[in-house]
């Protein structure tokens, strides 16, 4: 039985083993790094453990970079997804990415954005991806908020980690349309008052 929660501070060590699990040293943490993508992969290399600390140092202080939901597996007793769900305007590196540079991203209001959506490797392909994304559509049509999905698309399958923000077929699934079409960065929208 898949769960799906806010965020906080007691899921901090489920949440850095599941990042350690996929593979995935960014905890989540590279919209809010202030540096270059150069910087970001030094980081990375030379303090693989500073983006756990950040991570679970947000869920603890209750701060909006550590904004999210996670999946919770009851049965095997560990998170086997994330979610980052924060406010458009707390991930402005998201909005300077080139291919979403330039784009009215905040038509209709001050949108909830998904920064990344991970899904434990043992876990992908189950519903764990449309599972979260429920939630987060829960979440915008409570608070009467869009939200906007950043899925990456190829003509080629994708490998799992290129799929950082989810695949495209669960935001579709999950009644998000397209806002702006690409054809390798689209943006999803769901607008609970549509």
């Amino acid at each position: 039985m898949i769960d799906v929660e806010e965020a906080r501070a007691s899921h901090g060590p489920a949440l850095v083993a599941l990042f350690r699990a996929a593979g995935c040293g960014c905890f989540c943490r590279y919209w809010h790094f202030t540096g270059t993508k150069n910087d970001w992969l030094a980081r990375l290399a030379e303090t693989p453990d500073a983006g756990a600390a950040e991570l679970t140092g947000a869920l603890d202080r209750g701060a909006p970079d550590g904004r999210g939901l996670v999946a919770l597996d009851r049965e095997r007793g560990e998170a086997v997804g994330w979610l980052k769900l924060c406010a458009l305007a707390e991930v402005p590196k998201l909005r300077v990415q080139g291919a979403y540079r330039g784009l009215d991203l905040e038509a209709g209001g001050a949108p909830l954005a998904i920064g990344c959506l991970l899904v434990h490797p043992s876990s992908r392909r189950s519903g764990v991806a449309g599972a979260l994304l429920a939630g987060a559509v829960a979440r915008a049509q409570a608070e009467g908020v869009v939200l906007l999905g950043f899925p990456r698309r190829s003509a080629a399958p994708l490998y799992d980690e290129a799929a950082f923000a989810g695949p495209e077929r669960a935001f579709e699934a999950a009644g998000f349309r397209v806002a702006h079409d690409s054809p390798a960065y689209p943006v999803y929208r769901f607008n609970p008052r549509e």
